[in-house]
């Protein structure tokens, strides 16, 4: 049995988050807590899959199996994807104009019992 948990848009690069969710990929998810709360001051993309990771736990929990502890689950699954990217205008000297691209991302967390 597995749950997953998705988030869509999120205002952070993919390349960054997936530095993330690399690190706790295939791991239990009492693990995963540990690594992402030590690495909630170094990255900022750790505090979004903390609290996706969090998400995909409840959503296991509450469809139907509620009686699945959270020291028997592992990370099946972290993948992040590209989004669109926001364009925006930086003005310049002399008239010109820069852009600013900043890139969103959806991110995917897949949880199963081991």
């Amino acid at each position: 049995m597995e749950a997953r948990a998705i988030v869509r848009n999120v205002r952070h690069s993919d390349r960054k988050l997936r530095q993330v969710a690399d690190i706790i990929r295939g791991k239990s998810v009492d693990e995963s807590f540990a690594i992402l709360s030590v690495l909630r001051t170094q990255r900022k993309g750790a505090r979004i899959i903390e609290d996706l990771l969090k998400s995909a736990v409840a959503n296991l929990q509450n469809n139907g199996n509620a009686n699945v502890s959270s020291d028997a689950l592992s990370v099946a699954r972290v993948f992040v994807d590209k989004s669109s990217i926001m364009k925006r205008i930086r003005p310049r000297s002399q008239g010109r104009a820069y852009r600013i691209h900043k890139n969103l991302s959806h991110v995917t967390i897949v949880v199963a019992a081991s």
